[in-house]
């Protein structure tokens, strides 16, 4: 069992290194920042909460939801791949593979789409996120085939400490329900979002997609028309399946002409319709983030931009999308033209998703997660300090600090990356830094440490 105290002690110098959590001083879930050209959004009746948000994140994250203790959600969508995976099918309970590739969860919430699988199958992010733990396969809770049920998750949740104090502060009592784990893993799925691409600084000084970006290449330019043009306009097309800005699919899709089914499963499969965004579809080193369809059968962009401009003609494929039927799905891109919309499609690619610790493994190396009622930081203190800009790329100033303090800067790793002295209205420069997560604790009259967190931009 893993191990867990509910303290109300004063707080290390690092209040949010892995494998901790402090009640009284969540990470912001619930009112991240979103460009105000994003307007589609699935939440319905089940808001992001700071408190809903956590506990999904470490429902997300922790093995004890599989019934042998080995697999997670996250075992399937990892953090470093947009919350994909880079095997075209992923490993279930006891070595078995999933029927389909792992769709990655960017963005999830700016959607139009609120049905989820590739099929469609789940009629909302909510009803999604339990039917994993109850595959046979993937986590081993579905009563069938000897397996133990959700009833039989449920009490095994109630034997670990650490969620009682998760589930009071999320819903107002430790009561453990199927509808509330639902509610708190869409929750934490939903806060996952990713809009500091190069497509979003475009995006943000221009009035519509039509215009040229100025921060994009000639050919990022042109890979943009492509995509956003109708063929008979010398276009792609692509807008009208992958909806910009936020590149979510057209809930009217059909199936893409890929129907296949993955890995070594043979025959055929015309029910896939749903897809992800197209953001961070490629790592900022421009590597894919997993293969990419149900099947996991493309492995390079160049192989997307191939596919759709010859999209085959299955006389079998009653549902193609009618989009991409005769003529549609055959576009005859140039060589120059297939490379200008792989350009643009890396310009839909952020960073913080990757290493922002509000969507990282709670858990610490051992599997452990300690929650703490209270960070035991002064709050006269907490409440007058802010730390702005955030993100930052060449300074970062604190105010609300009227006397000299003490501070110590952190990679999110915990390593020590500056110290010093910081006086009112003094500046902190981050220019030499890289870009990532970092952490200031600031120390004043002996007060306990009080640590922001920021992230280091471009």
């Amino acid at each position: 069992m893993k191990k867990v105290t509910l303290l109300g002690i004063t707080a290390s110098a690092l209040l949010f290194m892995s494998g901790t959590i402090y009640l009284d001083s969540l990470f912001n879930y619930a009112n991240q920042t979103v460009p105000n050209y994003i307007n589609k959004d699935n939440t319905n009746s089940n808001p992001v909460t700071d408190e809903g948000a956590t506990l999904g994140r470490v429902l997300f994250y922790d093995k004890e939801l599989s019934a042998n203790g080995n697999i997670a959600c996250a075992s399937c969508h990892k953090q470093e791949f947009a919350f994909s995976d880079t095997a075209v099918q992923s490993i279930g309970l006891t070595g078995g593979l999933t029927g389909r590739h792992s769709m990655r969860l960017v963005n999830a919430r700016f959607a139009d789409e609120d049905n989820f699988f590739w099929d469609e199958r789940a009629t909302s992010l909510e009803d999604q996120t339990t039917k994993p733990i109850q595959d046979h396969v993937e986590m081993g809770f579905s009563g069938t085939n000897g397996d133990p049920d959700i009833d039989s998750l449920i009490r095994k949740l109630e034997t670990i400490d650490y969620y009682d104090p998760l589930f009071t502060v999320a819903f107002g009592d430790a009561i453990i329900t199927e509808n509330r784990m639902q509610q708190a893993l869409a929750q934490f799925i939903r806060s996952i979002q990713s809009f500091d691409s190069r497509y979003d600084q475009g995006r943000a000084q221009v009035n519509n997609d039509a215009m040229d970006f100025p921060n994009f290449t000639a050919s990022e330019n042109a890979g943009k028309r492509l995509f956003i043009l109708p063929p008979p306009a010398g276009g792609a097309g692509c807008v009208g399946c992958h909806r910009p800005p936020e590149f979510d699919i057209d809930p009217a899709t059909g199936n893409n002409g890929i129907t296949g089914q993955a890995g070594s499963q043979g025959g055929t499969d015309y029910t896939n319709t749903r897809a992800p965004s197209l953001r961070d579809i490629v790592n900022p080193s421009g590597d894919l983030n997993g293969p990419l369809m149900h099947t996991g059968e493309i492995t390079t962009l160049e192989e997307l931009i191939d596919h759709y401009n010859a999209v085959p003609q299955d006389p079998n494929n009653t549902t193609l999308d009618n989009r991409l039927a005769g003529p549609g799905g055959n576009l005859n891109l140039t060589n120059q033209e297939k490379a200008d919309l792989v350009a643009f499609l890396g310009t839909l690619t952020g960073s913080d998703i990757y290493t922002n610790e509000i969507w990282s493994d709670p858990f610490d190396e051992n599997g452990n997660l300690t929650v703490e009622a209270s960070t035991g930081i002064a709050e006269s203190f907490a409440e007058k300090v802010q730390l702005f800009p955030n993100p930052a790329s060449d300074f970062v100033q604190v105010t609300g600090i009227t006397e000299v303090t003490d501070f110590n800067l952190f990679s999110v790793s915990g390593q020590l990356v500056q110290s010093g002295i910081l006086y009112p209205s003094e500046r902190i420069a981050v220019n030499h830094l890289q870009e990532g997560v970092y952490l200031i604790s600031l120390t004043q009259n002996g007060e306990k440490p009080l640590t922001i967190r920021f992230v280091k931009s471009r």
